[in-house]
Order: structure tokens, then C-alpha cells, then sequence
């Protein structure tokens, strides 16, 4: 359910034409009688629903025919483990709104995780550090009950001076950066960091010109990088020495060159020991990333010598640990939640009342049993 108990009601009660009713779960963060706390019915039956909204994908065989649908659905890049569910939508006729592709006209995203996923991203990778180098202690998001009980166990950590590359932007990186001023991280330009030691934590951002240059005249171009990424190098190689964190959060997909390769991590001046790869591209960005993580287990170690996975926490230099939770946001449910419903009801509600919609109609995916017109790419995933 991608509403709050309160903002259920708070559009039940300023939408009349608007009825949200809420399938019981004994699993989601908020309970079941939180809803009818607040007057929102709980029912099996969602027959009589319109549209149907959730977060993770709908199983094809559970699948409503000729329903509207919301949710996140990972098939614009042709995942092969929802293929299956896409066919289905297809064969039921559903219309399908993605939340990935719910867009302004400039292609900016409208709704997300990405705050959450760079805040407990970063605080993962800080926790990770420590008790590698046994340094410091952090509890686990997960164990928490809130963003503000995760505050509380900063007050009195005090890090020591160390050196953290962060990459990429948007919401991901507004929520590492939220973790950075808690704890008192400094922010320094990418050519001091290259050039200096210092006596407290510091961090430095890169992107755009910070990270990548065309191949034959050094320049960067966002327009032209989005549009030819291919005639792009990456400048990462010469941050591996310097700092002894990465928290990595930048889009990436095949033709965009990696951060680093993997033979690179046998190199002699090799620094960094623990990569928080909150973007979580497998065998992408990071490309000794090899696997997702889960909440329970969120690291790993590679092996420097041998590329191969090991145990993490393993106090030296011979192993890099890597934080590849897929889930991120999921370990500050309540908080990611309402963050979430916030954006849907000030954005995207308002836009599921009006008779046409350019934004709606640029998240759909397919409909009356057709692929829309801006997915007709995905045609042999679909129907093949």
C-alpha cells in the first residue's frame, strides 16, 4: 500500500469522488488497524476497485483483467524475471502505470525511494566502516523504529578523519548528503581531495564533469553524455587512491563506463575498503558488485587477490567490503512510506481526477492490451 493510514483518510475525506479502501496484510508496516483507526475500510474483495495500487510487482497470476494498476514493475529495461507478468498484463488488457516512468515533461521523476535509499545507504556504508576497522559502532537501520531514533545514535559518535567519494544525484543523493551533515562531514572540492589529508571526515560529490569527459577532447556535456554515452571515459580510477569510502549512487546501464574495472582493485595504491553501492546495479557501476544483499546479511567481501566473494568485516587491507542492499528503503518502512505517499497524493492523485493527463499517459506502459506508443520498444519482451 503506497499511503499512510492518515493520508487515506485525508484524501477520502477531500476527494469525494475519490473512495480508498485498503486490502488487509499481515506483513506492511502499517497494521491493518491503523487504517480503520482513521476510517479506512479493509476489505478482500477489490472487485468493485477501479484502480489498484501498490509498490512491488503483482504476481501474473494474481493479476485483475482489465484493471488500472500502479506500481513499480521493472520491465522497462526488460528484466527477464518479470517477463512473465508482463505477457499478463498484456493478455488481461490492464492499463499499467509505472511509478519509474511517472514523469515531467523534461524527464524528471515525480515519485520514489531515493531519499531513503541514500539515507540508509550512507548510514549502512558509515556502519559497515566501523566495525570493519573497528572503530565505532552503529545499530542497523532495520533495528530501529524511525528516521529519528537513527538521528539519536549519532549524538554522540564522533568519526574518525576519514575520506568518502560519493557519486551521482537527485534524491539519492540529497539522502547521503542528509547523513553527512548529521554527522559533521565535511564537504571538500574534488582537487583537494585528490591533493590533501585531513584531520576530521570529509566527503567530496562527483558528477557530470566531476566523473566523466568524452574521449577525444576531455569535455562534458550532460545533453551529449545522456545521448552518446558511449564516446564518455569515466575519471574515477584517480579517487581509488585517495579515499577510503565510496558511496555510490548514480544511474547506470550497459554502454555508460564503469567507475573502475575489475582488475583495478589489485592495484598496489589501492585505498578504498568498503564501497556502499546504494545504487545496486550488479556487475555495473561497481563491477565486483556480483550480488544484491538483504536487509539480515547486507555485506560482503571481495577478495582483492583472487575477485572472489568472502566473509566481510575482515579487519585488512586484502579485502574491500561491499553494502549491496536492493531494499534500502525498506529498513525505515514507516518513514520511506509516508515520504512516498506525500509526492502521491500532492502529484500524482490530483492528476488521476482530470479526464486526460500527459503525465499519466507518460507512465503507461500498455494498455487495452497494446504497448503505448513510447514503450512499443519493449514489443518482443512483451509479446515474444
Amino acid at each position: 500500500m503506497p499511503l499512510a493510514p492518515k493520508q487515506c483518510a485525508w484524501i477520502n475525506t477531500n476527494y469525494p469522488d475519490i473512495k480508498i479502501v485498503v486490502e488487509p496484510s499481515p506483513n506492511r508496516c502499517y497494521s491493518d488497524d491503523e487504517y480503520t483507526a482513521e476510517g479506512v475500510a479493509i476489505t478482500d474483495d477489490m472487485a468493485g476497485c477501479d484502480i489498484l495500487m501498490g509498490i512491488k510487482e503483482v504476481p501474473a497470476q494474481y493479476l485483475v483483467p482489465e484493471k488500472t494498476y500502479f506500481f513499480f514493475s521493472h520491465t522497462k529495461k526488460e528484466q527477464p524475471h518479470n517477463r512473465q507478468m508482463m505477457h499478463a498484463l498484456i493478455e488481461k488488457r490492464i492499463r499499467m502505470v509505472d511509478y519509474e516512468c511517472l514523469t515531467y515533461s523534461d524527464e524528471q521523476r515525480i515519485l520514489g525511494f531515493g531519499l531513503y535509499a541514500g539515507i540508509v545507504g550512507a548510514h549502512n556504508g558509515l556502519l559497515t566502516y566501523g566495525r570493519k576497522h573497528r572503530a565505532y559502532n552503529l545499530p542497523a537501520a532495520h533495528t530501529l523504529r524511525n528516521y529519528k531514533e537513527l538521528l539519536a545514535a549519532y549524538e554522540h559518535l564522533k568519526l574518525p578523519n576519514i575520506k568518502i567519494v560519493m557519486t551521482g544525484g537527485g534524491k539519492v543523493a540529497s539522502g547521503v548528503l542528509d547523513i553527512f551533515t548529521q554527522l559533521d562531514i565535511e564537504s571538500v572540492e574534488p582537487s583537494d581531495f585528490l591533493t590533501h589529508e585531513y584531520e576530521y571526515p570529509v566527503y567530496t560529490h562527483l558528477t557530470g564533469a566531476d566523473l566523466y569527459a568524452r574521449k577525444d577532447n576531455d569535455l562534458f556535456s550532460r545533453d551529449d553524455f545522456h545521448a552518446h554515452p558511449g564516446v564518455y571515459k569515466c575519471l574515477f580510477s584517480k579517487y581509488v587512491n585517495q579515499a577510503d569510502v565510496l558511496m555510490n549512487g548514480i544511474y547506470w546501464e550497459e554502454g555508460i563506463a564503469r567507475l573502475f574495472e575489475k582488475e583495478d582493485v589489485k592495484r598496489n595504491d589501492w585505498r578504498l575498503s568498503v564501497i556502499a553501492d546504494i545504487s545496486c546495479d550488479i556487475n555495473g557501476s561497481v563491477p565486483i558488485n556480483i550480488a544484491a544483499t538483504s536487509i539480515a546479511d547486507p555485506v560482503y567481501g571481495i577478495d582483492r587477490a583472487t575477485l572472489q566473494r568472502t566473509a566481510p568485516y575482515q579487519h585488512t587491507k586484502s579485502v574491500i567490503d561491499i553494502m549491496a542492499v536492493d531494499t534500502l528503503p525498506n529498513e525505515l518502512p514507516r518513514d520511506a512510506a509516508e515520504y512516498f505517499g506525500v509526492h502521491l497524493t500532492k502529484y500524482i492523485i490530483p492528476e488521476m481526477r482530470k479526464a486526460e493527463s500527459d503525465m499519466l499517459r507518460r507512465g503507461t506502459i500498455c494498455e487495452h492490451g497494446k504497448l503505448t506508443q513510447q514503450f512499443e520498444y519493449l514489443a518482443n519482451y512483451a509479446q515474444g
